[in-house]
């Protein structure tokens, strides 16, 4: 089922999404040669504490993984396409880009927001990847509209993403969200005929995040159980909003 949230529900999940926007963009200014993924997290935990908000990530059970996440970001280096672990071992460098992914909970609903940054000027090739997934974000964003349904969102991504040459990681999908972090319907970012293809309507938040491969779009997992990365070990890009459903058009949640 899914669940349309009320204009105060809204306003609500609104000040989470703009807590999650400033840490997120704290946390990419901080990005440099020499800083390590753990440095982030610590940075994020702090900033988090003294909001008063609680980490969504951190103590989140996924089965498949078999426990509960141990952190509160999500910090995807080059290949890593989501669910890379902060580690003080993780120095980046030069030529790298990392995907930062957080979300936090503030009086009982959620925020959740993703972006990938450059370590150093990117080259002309990783530069257009990440525009070409911002880009698609962007586009799928303009489909929230009344009376569009959740595959116009899903195809418009799909369609830039193979246009521009890259492919699409079909393992890991969006989601909607509320007082829950992961709510229906799921968001996947290419045009899935198994999917039920639901009327968009006034009050749905849908967590859209495109996650694109340089290369072939197959995944796989690695031994720690989290870390998804791109099979033929090319980069990967990240970027994520949450988005209202509203009688005026698309509410960007997640930024300001």
């Amino acid at each position: 089922m899914i669940i349309r949230k009320s204009p105060m529900e809204l306003e609500k999940m609104r000040r989470s999404g703009l807590l999650v926007h400033k840490i997120l963009h704290s946390l990419a200014a901080l990005v440099g040669e020499g800083v390590t993924t753990w440095d982030l997290e610590v940075a994020a935990v702090k900033m988090m504490a003294e909001a008063g908000a609680k980490p969504a990530f951190k103590g989140y059970y996924v089965e498949a993984a078999g426990g509960k996440f141990p952190y509160v970001l999500c910090t995807s280096v080059n290949e890593e396409i989501v669910h890379g672990m902060p580690s003080q071992k993780r120095v980046l460098k030069k030529g790298d880009i990392v995907s930062i992914d957080t979300g936090v909970q503030l009086n009982g609903y959620f925020g959740d927001s993703a972006l990938t940054v450059p370590v150093g000027d990117p080259t002309p090739a990783v530069k257009k990847l990440l525009d070409v997934t911002r880009e698609s974000l962007e586009l799928a964003i303009d489909k929230v509209r009344l009376g569009n349904r959740l595959m116009d969102i899903c195809g418009t991504v799909e369609e830039h993403v193979i246009a521009n040459g890259f492919s699409i990681v079909r393992e890991y999908v969006g989601h909607g969200i509320g007082t829950n972090l992961h709510e229906e319907p799921q968001v996947p970012n290419y045009v899935d005929r198994r999917n039920e293809n639901p009327r968009l309507k006034e009050g749905m938040v849908l967590a859209i995040e495109p996650m694109v491969n340089a290369g072939k779009p197959e995944a796989k997992v690695l031994p720690d159980r989290w870390t998804a990365v791109a099979k033929d070990g090319s980069y990967s890009a990240h970027f994520e909003h949450c988005v209202a459903v509203t009688a005026n058009g698309p509410w960007v949640l997640t930024r300001p």
